[in-house]
């Protein structure tokens, strides 16, 4: 610290290594034009006076936030009961902390303002770059972030128009496996409760669920729901009205799934004699049903480093590498597996 306790100033720390004000700015902020020598001197004095410049002044000197960016257009009750985004933040975290960056996260009701959010994050310098996740049609985020000129990966895609880099799941694949397990087990009418249409990731999984039943099942039936129990709850109702009935039902994640067969128990229905069971999210809940629920487990905390370590690379000049993806695996368990039950 310095005298008296104080925090001390730039024009301190300039004086105890004998530069100017300006060179000891340049040193602390990783800018050229000082030798490696007169930046030791700067870097070991601040780290002897424990001095941190305040985020004003890195702002006003153009230095980086070392700040990370996430904003999530969700319904706040989704956030909160989803584990997805708790690993995914977790994951990018991890990578985060070793460049000693942070992440900032906020939670908005629409696409158009959480745009409003990166402007007005850009224009104060709160962050060097941003994660954009749940990728919608048309969706107007990657050609903003193109424009503001602020980095950005998607976690999650690709881009439709390629303007961003992705890190993302094989959501076809992941589909196709699922319904090949299925129909293994003597399945020919298959269900799927999804998420919103208008979501990139659903529409994939949407199109491969119409092209592996057109091909392999004999028939099909999607409900889509808005990620919530209200909603899932009312999706059982309607399967079980439907002619033919399916005999198994894959979940777009694990509260759609858990409520699901919540309703069906409540029903007198049961699981998977009346109606196997698929969750698209693997979690701890899962393995807690009863019974306990087959899974596509993917790992989100890699995820989310992969996706921290690709906007990472960007921040320091590096080319975007080719969208990277990954395939989830199947965990099967007693929901789809009358044996196991």
């Amino acid at each position: 610290m310095g005298q008296n306790g104080k925090r001390p100033t730039l024009r301190e720390i300039a004086a105890r290594v004998g530069v100017s004000e300006t060179a000891a700015s340049f040193a602390l902020n990783g800018r050229p034009g000082i030798s490696e020598a007169t930046r030791k001197k700067v870097l070991d004095v601040v780290e002897e006076m424990g001095w941190r410049p305040s985020y004003a002044a890195r702002v006003l000197s153009g230095a980086r936030s070392r700040t990370i960016g996430l904003v999530l257009t969700q319904n706040t009750a989704t956030v909160d009961s989803e584990l997805f985004f708790i690993r995914l933040m977790t994951g990018m975290q991890t990578v985060l902390s070793r460049s000693q960056c942070g992440l900032l996260m906020q939670v908005v009701q629409t696409v158009e303002e959480e745009i409003e959010v990166y402007r007005t994050w850009h224009a104060e310098g709160r962050v060097d770059g941003v994660v954009l996740v749940d990728l919608r049609a048309d969706d107007p985020r990657p050609r903003a972030m193109v424009d503001l000129g602020l980095p950005a990966v998607l976690a999650g895609g690709p881009d439709p128009e390629g303007l961003l880099p992705s890190v993302s799941i094989d959501d076809a694949a992941a589909m196709t496996l699922v319904l090949q397990h299925l129909r293994e087990l003597g399945h020919r009418h298959v269900a799927y409760v999804s998420g919103p249409r208008d979501l990139l990731h659903v529409r994939r999984r949407l199109d491969a669920f119409d092209a592996v039943v057109a091909e392999q099942l004999d028939g099909g039936h999607v409900i889509s729901t808005d990620f919530t129990s209200e909603a899932a709850a009312a999706a059982t109702r309607e399967l079980l009205a439907h002619a033919p009935a399916p005999t198994a039902v894959v979940c777009d994640n694990e509260i759609v799934a858990v409520s699901l067969m919540l309703t069906l128990r409540s029903l007198g229905r049961h699981v998977p004699e009346d109606l196997a069971v698929v969750s698209w999210e693997d979690t701890p809940v899962c393995q807690a049903m009863h019974p306990p629920l087959t899974a596509l487990h993917r790992n989100t905390h890699e995820f989310g480093a992969d996706v921290a370590e690709q906007l990472l690379k960007i921040l320091a000049g590096e080319p975007p590498e080719s969208s990277q993806e990954q395939t989830p695996q199947l965990i099967v368990r007693a929901s789809t597996d009358s044996a196991r039950a």
